[in-house]
């Protein structure tokens, strides 16, 4: 009994110590199952998500960039293209690359393939699971999309589809400004998740590249239900994102197709701005290109075609295109002898054609010369000897400074990135540049805007709209201000004198008149070397100096030849320039015209500014009577 006793305690301990384990452990799982099922159920849900649920970016339209008025330069449109999906091609247990190839076999009698875009359909799918959508070809016509939504039920794996595309209406006549986008190269900074995006495009040239980032917007989401294998189930959320924000320039789009057309399809670059707010009213750089060709896909021919052209399409010509300004700078030589006290305004010169300096014969433009000259008429018929005399009295430091000071030499900064600074010479850059020193007959070619001095046509512009409001600084732009305040500001134009003005260039009235004098006799007078490209219609006339800039010096024996522009082969022939101003009376729109191997200033580029300032003006004119109306218009009743 005793014995029986001591088994079953035994056994009872053993019992409760096992009990006790058992009870512990499950105390122990109850505990951890709390921890994992309660107090950490937040982040084991959110990582059990994280495997169901995926988050896809979606591209958000991009800005669209339109004119002064609102007239559409760049916006987005349907495209119309079809994708693959790979795995959906198979058909029984055929290889991918098998029943893709028959695929693309039966879509290409209803689209159009090219062996370029196959193989890189080929290389997309290599590189992606089976189930990733691959472009096959973008930018349909509505014809061509239509006919394989009609073939899709017998086209496995085939999704036609529509997006967004970059479409430019304006065309060349604003590719080198307002520029274009392409796709993501592998050269770009995608720290942009959007840069991630297939078939995602970003500004690379002009005001597309220049604001990029406020036209981009920010991406949208889309978070959808997949399998273990990323396999899309459903949406589940969808969430837009923000569309680019919409860019208003300062162009007038009317005007600029003017411009454009007028300059044809000659080597050309011409600018028109308002001289008081500094808006750009045309810039237009010609021959140019279709920059919808390089969003649809520029074919390699096309390319070919457009780099190896003489006339560089694909410059611009108006920011980029560097120049002797000719005649053009004899203004800045006026005013930095005039301003320096070198000569009065009725300092005289007689030209008897030529003049000497050592053994070196400077030539006047005019055989037999124009005899005796003051500046006015100097300006006038431009006569050269006239600005040898006034250029080797004042010295070529002195006309640098004032060519510096009305903004030559140094780039107008639009932000594009393909401003050049042009080049405006003096004792110490020779010096700094050759080793050498400068020498008088080089401040002679200088007088004339000839040597080393080079301008674009934006600089020209410039300094010509500096030149008609008196004397103020001006700053170029292509954006239009946000601030109704600062625009309101800057075009109502200013209520001081100019010598008054803090952004005064510091040029008196008195030698202001004197130029601009000269300017209207080019145009106005009838020995003006502008007289047959005048604006005859009151209130619109026109000022302005013709400039013809050598592209090589002329030898003695093509001097006594006097060969006429056609005889000349084109690269050899001079540049044709022209500034100028209007209205006369009241000065508010500047201009500068440069045609390349164009022949004369008088002949060529002056009747181009003629055509375009009158456009300019009646678009002003009418677009100040819109606004007078807006105005005046009485409020709308409500009810």
């Amino acid at each position: 009994m005793a014995e029986d006793s001591g088994r079953y305690k035994s056994f009872t301990r053993r019992a409760l110590l096992i009990g006790g384990t058992q009870a512990a452990l499950l105390a122990a799982l109850s505990g951890r199952l709390y921890y994992l099922q309660v107090v950490r159920s937040d982040q084991y849900r959110m990582l059990a998500d994280e495997n169901r649920i995926s988050l896809r970016l979606l591209a958000p339209p991009r800005g669209q960039i339109l004119d002064r008025d609102g007239l559409v330069l760049a916006t987005n449109q349907q495209n119309y293209r079809v994708l693959i999906i790979p795995e959906q091609t198979k058909l029984g247990d055929e290889e991918i690359e098998v029943s893709l190839a028959r695929t693309l076999d039966a879509l290409e009698p209803l689209i159009p393939i090219s062996d370029r875009q196959r193989d890189r359909i080929v290389r997309e799918v290599s590189r992606k699971r089976n189930f990733v959508p691959v472009t096959v070809v973008e930018n349909l016509t509505w014809e061509e999309f239509s006919r394989v939504n009609v073939r899709s039920p017998d086209l496995p794996g085939v999704i036609p589809d529509v997006g967004e595309t970059r479409f430019y209406p304006q065309g060349a006549s604003l590719a080198h400004l307002v520029g274009y986008v392409a796709l993501v190269s592998e050269n770009d900074d995608t720290d942009d998740p959007l840069l991630t995006l297939p078939g995602f495009r970003i500004g690379r040239t002009g005001v597309e590249r220049m604001s990029d980032l406020s036209l981009r917007g920010k991406a949208g989401a889309s978070h959808v239900e997949v399998n273990a294998h990323g396999r899309v189930i459903r949406e589940l959320e969808r969430s837009e994102g923000q569309p680019g924000a919409d860019l208003v320039l300062t162009l007038d789009s009317n005007l600029q197709q003017t411009t454009t057309a007028r300059l044809g399809n000659e080597s050309a670059g011409a600018v028109v701005m308002d001289i008081w707010s500094g808006d750009i009213l045309a810039m237009a750089s010609t021959p140019g290109f279709d920059p919808n060709a390089f969003n649809y896909g520029l074919a390699q021919d096309e390319w070919d075609r457009l780099v190896t052209d003489t006339r560089k399409p694909l410059t611009n010509k108006a920011l980029s295109g560097q120049y002797p300004p000719g005649s053009a700078f004899k203004m800045i030589v006026s005013l930095a002898a005039l301003e320096a006290g070198i000569v009065n305004p009725g300092h005289r010169v007689f030209c008897p054609g030529e003049v000497e300096l050592g053994n070196q014969t400077f030539h006047c433009w005019k055989r037999g010369g124009h005899g005796d000259m003051t500046m006015t008429s100097a300006t006038e018929q431009s006569c050269d000897v006239y600005f040898y005399d006034i250029a080797r009295r004042t010295g070529i430091d002195k006309i640098s400074e004032m060519a510096k000071r009305f903004g030559l030499g140094t780039t107008v900064d639009f932000g594009l990135g393909v401003e050049r600074s042009g080049l405006v010479p003096s004792r110490e850059w020779k010096l700094a540049r050759t080793g050498e020193r400068w020498q008088v007959g080089e401040t002679l070619i200088t007088g004339i805007g000839q040597g080393f001095v080079l301008t674009t046509p934006a600089q020209l512009a410039v300094m010509t709209a500096q030149i008609a409001n008196g004397g103020l600084r001006v700053t170029p732009r292509l954006i239009k201000p946000a601030d109704p305040v600062e625009e309101a500001r800057v075009d109502g134009g200013l209520d001081v004198e100019a010598d008054q003005d803090p952004r005064s260039l510091g040029i008196s009235a008195s030698a202001m008149a004197v130029i601009h004098g000269g300017m209207d006799a080019v145009v106005n007078n009838p020995r003006g070397t502008a007289y047959r490209s005048r604006i005859t219609q009151a209130g619109f006339e026109m000022a302005g100096k013709t400039g013809t800039s050598q592209v090589r010096r002329i030898t003695e024996a093509e001097r006594e030849a006097d060969r006429g522009v056609n005889e000349i082969p084109w690269a050899e022939r001079d540049h044709a320039v022209f500034v100028g101003y209007a209205p006369i009376s009241a000065p508010r729109y500047a201009i500068s015209v440069v045609v390349e191997h164009g022949g004369g200033g008088a002949s060529m580029a002056a009747p181009i500014a003629h055509d375009v300032m009158l456009e300019a003006q009646r678009l002003g004119a009418a677009r100040d009577r819109r606004q007078a109306a807006e105005v005046d218009a009485p409020p709308e009743r409500e009810g």
